[in-house]
């Protein structure tokens, strides 16, 4: 923890809503560059992904999370228990909720969590403030927009509105400074230089499998993950070296493809996603595993980073 400016703001931000809502196109797009990978396909955040914006005046510190959903299994589990701990530990929530369609039973679900910070204060006596953000107004109907902007204000939670592109960057600029006017005076906690605490071998493994999710259809996103085994730097080349893993045999020729074809095609995505990461020239060699039921085998989900330290 560094010390404040003078007359600094700084504090937590949960960014909080049902999968698929762009949650961590916003987190990006807040902090003017690429820490949480993103894909069309639901359930892309499985953990909480920390992003730290500095500026003179302040210190936001943004907490991305896993989508609400009903858990099925031990990592479903663990992405809803670390949706709750960053509302927990938020000065201030983020609901994100799709523009184009009317409140959804997982909207519903979200609320219904977010209503149990109703009137609660965190240290000093401060409430926890609440923002929503209607996502993809720059693609949503207005007949879609306005009754659902009034449906989330007429619950009660929320001090502002604000509709916005997190694609676009429309009105992005909005809701920080809503944000940033919400926060209390404090310290720095992180150095104004550190834009995440994600180790490097971590965000590694998930830029490999965002391009895995933007590759592949049917089940595939749900059921893969990414272990990165090696990562040694060259000279002027980082080698990397990480395992593909799928629950079955069928998944596994998908991400393989005809001859090779679609694993290729994963790889020289993620190598230049790495290359722009690492700012130096990349090879990747990738294999591809099945581990029937890693999605709740505690000791893989744990070597795939799910579990903090010391957490059972």
């Amino acid at each position: 923890m560094t010390e404040a400016t003078a007359s600094g703001r700084s504090g937590f931000v949960a960014i909080v809503g049902r999968p698929n809502v762009g949650k961590s196109t916003l987190l990006n797009a807040l902090l003017g560059e690429k820490i949480a990978i993103t894909s069309p396909r639901p359930q892309t955040t499985r953990r909480r992904v920390l992003g730290v914006l500095t500026r003179p005046d302040c210190q936001v510190v943004f907490l991305d999370t896993p989508g609400w959903h009903e858990a099925e299994h031990a990592l479903g589990r663990l992405m809803l228990e670390s949706a709750k701990a960053a509302m927990e530990e938020a000065d201030v929530i983020v609901m994100v909720v799709d523009g184009r369609s009317r409140l959804t039973d997982a909207d519903r679900r979200v609320l219904e969590r977010l209503n149990a910070f109703r009137g609660q204060v965190r240290p000093g006596g401060r409430p926890v403030r609440m923002i929503l953000a209607v996502n993809k107004a720059d693609v949503a109907r207005k007949p879609d927009l306005l009754p659902l902007m009034e449906a989330g204000m007429k619950t009660g939670l929320f001090e502002e509105c604000v509709p916005l592109s997190a694609l676009t960057g429309e009105q992005v600029d909005v809701l920080l400074r809503l944000i940033i006017d919400r926060l209390p005076p404090g310290p720095r906690w992180y150095e104004p230089e550190q834009r995440t605490d994600q180790p490097v071998r971590l965000r590694v493994a998930e830029l490999v499998r965002e391009q895995v999710l933007r590759a592949t259809r049917q089940e595939i996103p749900h059921a893969v993950a990414v272990l990165v085994d090696t990562m040694d730097d060259e000279g002027a080349l980082t080698r990397i070296q990480a395992t593909i893993l799928v629950e079955r045999d069928g998944q596994k020729a998908i991400v393989i493809g005809r001859g090779g074809s679609m694993l290729k095609a994963i790889g020289t995505a993620a190598r230049l996603e790495l290359e722009r990461l690492l700012g130096r020239k990349v090879f990747l060699g990738l294999w591809v595993k099945v581990a029937e039921g890693w999605r709740t085998n505690e000791r893989l989900l744990r070597e795939l980073g799910y579990f903090e330290p010391g957490e059972r």
